[in-house]
């Protein structure tokens, strides 16, 4: 039974690397901290971000500096509401998975053990700190969400908007 449940687990973790090449984003690609042109920093409470809405410019690089002030996990995603929608529904299904393995042997922490490689996005521990470098290439509007389930839902989505 533990095989089948760690295939499935993997399975469904590989299933966003199939859907897309590796680090393809229209508004964007990770980069290194050391190529930042500045750093910005987030407050990850329970339900909110701190600030709200941030403002940068197609072709600079941003070192997001999260922090989670919150008892529980928290996620920084970057992303349009489509792509929310979508993470969100996979963070659905991997809770799933979670709760069929554990069967009764005591709840898990929310968000604990919700990982995955997406590398628009960082999951941060209560208490902890975590980054993430970007470099914006196109002057879209898109949001920063945490899509940890019914956390986007609770209000903790800003506005992130990329102009000239």
């Amino acid at each position: 039974m533990k095989h089948l449940f760690f295939a499935g687990a993997l399975a469904l973790f590989s299933l966003p690397a199939l859907a897309s090449p590796a680090n393809s984003f229209a508004f964007g690609a990770p980069a290194a901290a050391a190529k930042a042109d500045r750093s910005v920093e987030i407050i990850m409470g329970d339900m909110y971000y701190a600030p709200r809405s941030l403002q940068v410019k197609a072709g600079e690089t941003v070192r997001f500096v999260l922090i989670n002030k919150g008892a529980v996990a928290h996620e920084f995603s970057l992303g349009d509401a489509a792509m929310h929608a979508r993470h969100q529904q996979e963070m659905i299904a991997m809770q799933g998975q979670m709760d069929h393995a554990a069967m009764g042997h005591g709840s898990m922490q929310h968000g604990a053990m919700m990982k995955h490689d997406d590398p628009n996005t960082v999951m941060v521990a209560p208490g902890k700190r975590a980054e993430l470098t970007w470099t914006f290439t196109q002057a879209t509007p898109i949001e920063f969400a945490c899509n940890v389930p019914g956390h986007y839902q609770a209000g903790m989505v800003g506005e992130l908007i990329i102009g000239q």
